[in-house]
C-alpha cells in the first residue's frame, strides 16, 4: 500500500511538471515603466549611511523579458541597489554582490521588481556647488539605455564619538559609584579642547552641523559654549552630561527675520534626517544636568524627539526662549533643582508630562505655554511634587521651597493640565503659587474632586482661567501659537510681563497674552 502511494504522488507530481510551461525571454525593448523618474534620497552626513529607498519597476508588456543589464552609471559609484533579493555581479571577488551590475535580469510579462537603493558618500565626492551626490540607474536594451536618476543632498558634519585607545578599548564616561563603591559608566567620552579633527570640542560654533554618538562629557571646571545657530544631532541611545561642577551656554538668539523665526536658534535632534522621522519620540537620549554642576543656561533652543528633552538634577537653571517638542517620557524632568528664571518656555507632547518637577525644589515659570496632546489616558501638561517613589517602595523627599507660574498656559488632551502630588507628611513644604494662568481642569469623577489644593483654578481665583481654548494654531504640529480668538487672548497681568515674546516680537496687547506668543494672525 505505501509503495502504491508513492507511485501516485510521483505521477501528480510528473503531471504538474508536463502542464508546466517554460518561459522564454525577449530582449528588453526599453519599454520599462518606473514608479518614480527620479529618487531623491534626502539628506545624510557624510560618510554615513542612508535609509533605503525604493524603485518600482514595470514590465507592461505581454511578453517575459530579459534585461541585458542594469547598473549604475557611475563605475566608482557611492550608492548600491538590491534587486528583489539580488546583490549582483561581484566586482571585488569577496564572494558579496556589490550591488552596481546586474546582468541578464528577467522581468515577467505584466510583473514588476522592486530595487531597493542605499549610499554612503562623503562631502567631497559632492557638487561643490549645491553639495548634491548624483547618479542614475541604467536599465540597457536593445532601443538604448533608459534612465533613473539618484539625488542625495550630503552634508558635512563634526562628528564626536567614543575614541578606541592602542588596544582597542573604547572610551567611556564615569558617573560615579554606587553603593557597592563599584564604578558607574555609560558609553561616552569627554570633549577634547584640541581635538585633532574637531579642534576646542567645547565650543560648539555654526560652520556645520555637530553629530554626537554616545554621550558627551562636560567635566569638572570646563564650559560647553553653544553658539547661535548651531546644529547638533544625537545618534540613538547618545545626549550630553553635564557633570559636577561644569557647566553649559546655550546661546541661541532671536532671528532677525520674522519670516526666518529658527535662523539663530540653537537646535538639537536626533541624527535620522528624513521626513519620516521629523517628529518621532526618543530618537536619542537626554541633555543632563548632573547635580553639582553650575551656571547652567540655555537661551533659543529648539531641541526635538528625544527620551528625556532636560534632564535637571539638583542644580540651577536659567532657560528662556526655548521649545521642546516630542520627547519619549518628559520633556523636562527637573528633580530638586532651582529654575527661578523661566521665561517664554513652550513644551509640548511627552509620554508622561511636558514639565514634572519632582524631589521639591524651587521654579518660576512667566508667559510659558506647557501642552500635551500625547495619545494616551495618562498624560498631564505639569506635574509638581516634592517626592518621588523608589522601586523598593521608599520615597525621596524634598522640599518644594516655591513653584510660581504668571501668566501661562497649561493645558491638555486630557482633563487634567496640572497634577499637584503632596506627599502626606505636613514637615515638608509643598509652596506653590499660580496666577493670570489659562488651566485644564475637569476634576468631575477623578480622584482630584473637591480637593482643596486646587481651589485656585476650581474656583477661578487671582486671574486663572480654567477649561477655555487657547486655539493653538496646531498643537499637533507644535504651533502653539495664538491669535485674537484666544481664551488667553488679553488676560495675563502686567505685573509679570515680560516684554518680549519666545520668537523676540514685542508683547503689545494691553494686558498682555497668557502664554510664550505674542497673539498673531495664522501663518500662511
Amino acid at each position: 500500500m505505501r509503495t502504491l502511494i508513492c507511485l501516485v504522488l510521483i505521477g501528480f507530481i510528473i503531471s504538474l511538471s508536463s502542464c508546466r510551461k517554460d518561459f522564454e525571454t525577449v530582449p528588453s525593448q526599453g519599454n520599462l515603466g518606473f514608479s518614480k523618474d527620479t529618487v531623491y534620497l534626502d539628506t545624510v552626513f557624510s560618510n554615513i549611511g542612508s535609509s533605503t529607498y525604493t524603485l518600482k519597476v514595470y514590465n507592461r508588456s505581454n511578453e517575459d523579458i530579459k534585461i541585458p543589464k542594469i547598473r549604475l552609471g557611475k563605475a566608482d559609484s557611492k550608492y548600491r541597489m538590491m534587486l528583489d533579493g539580488m546583490t549582483g555581479e561581484d566586482e571585488d571577488n569577496n564572494g558579496i554582490g556589490d550591488g552596481r551590475i546586474f546582468n541578464n535580469v528577467e522581468l515577467l510579462a505584466k510583473d514588476s521588481m522592486y530595487v531597493f537603493i542605499e549610499t554612503t558618500a562623503n562631502i567631497a565626492d559632492a557638487n561643490p556647488d549645491d553639495f548634491l551626490y548624483t547618479d542614475d540607474i541604467v536599465f540597457d536594451s536593445a532601443n538604448g539605455p533608459q534612465k533613473v536618476n539618484l539625488v542625495t543632498l550630503i552634508r558635512d558634519a563634526y562628528f564626536l564619538f567614543p575614541k578606541k585607545d592602542a588596544n582597542g578599548i573604547k572610551e567611556n564616561l564615569l558617573l560615579g559609584t554606587d553603593d557597592s563603591g563599584e564604578e558607574v559608566r555609560i558609553n561616552g567620552f569627554e570633549l577634547d579642547d584640541n581635538d585633532p579633527v574637531n579642534g576646542d570640542e567645547y565650543h560648539f560654533n555654526n560652520t556645520k552641523p555637530y553629530v554626537i554618538y554616545g554621550y558627551a562629557g562636560v567635566p569638572d571646571g570646563r564650559t560647553l559654549t553653544i553658539d547661535p545657530g548651531a546644529q547638533v544631532y544625537f545618534h540613538d541611545a547618545s545626549g550630553i552630561v553635564v557633570q559636577p561642577g561644569a557647566s553649559i551656554n546655550i546661546n541661541g538668539a532671536a532671528s532677525p527675520d520674522p519670516n526666518h523665526p529658527q535662523a539663530n536658534e540653537v537646535t538639537f535632534e536626533g541624527d535620522r534626517l528624513e521626513p519620516l522621522y521629523e517628529d518621532i519620540p526618543g530618537q536619542w537620549g537626554t541633555i543632563w544636568l548632573r547635580g553639582g554642576s553650575i551656571n547652567n543656561s540655555i537661551n533659543h533652543l529648539t531641541l526635538k524627539n528625544a527620551t528625556v528633552g532636560l534632564l535637571v538634577e539638583n542644580c540651577v537653571l536659567n532657560i528662556q526662549n526655548s521649545q521642546i517638542y516630542n520627547s519619549a517620557n518628559y520633556g523636562i524632568l527637573a528633580r530638586g533643582a532651582t529654575m527661578n528664571n523661566c521665561e517664554n518656555l513652550v513644551v509640548n507632547l511627552a509620554g508622561q508630562a511636558s514639565l514634572a518637577c519632582t524631589i521639591g525644589g524651587s521654579y518660576q515659570f512667566k508667559h510659558c505655554t506647557f501642552n500635551n496632546n500625547w495619545a494616551s489616558s495618562n498624560q498631564v501638561a505639569v506635574l509638581m511634587s516634592n517626592y518621588e517613589e523608589q522601586p523598593d517602595g521608599t520615597n525621596i523627599t524634598g522640599s518644594l521651597a516655591q513653584a510660581n507660574f504668571y501668566n501661562c498656559i497649561i493645558y491638555s488632551s486630557n482633563n487634567i493640565g496640572i497634577f499637584l502630588d503632596k506627599i502626606n507628611d505636613e514637615s515638608i513644604p509643598f509652596n506653590f503659587d499660580v496666577k493670570y494662568c489659562l488651566i485644564k481642569f475637569r476634576d468631575s469623577g477623578t480622584s482630584l474632586a473637591g480637593k482643596p489644593i486646587y481651589d485656585f483654578i476650581r474656583n477661578e481665583l487671582e486671574g486663572n482661567i480654567k477649561n477655555e481654548d487657547p486655539k493653538f494654531f496646531n498643537a499637533n504640529l507644535n504651533m502653539l501659537n495664538i491669535d485674537d480668538t484666544s481664551a488667553a487672548f488679553t488676560k495675563g497681568s502686567l505685573a509679570y510681563l515680560v516684554p518680549l515674546d519666545v520668537l523676540g516680537l514685542p508683547r503689545t496687547s494691553n494686558p498682555p497674552d497668557m502664554g510664550a506668543y505674542q497673539s498673531a494672525a495664522f501663518p500662511e
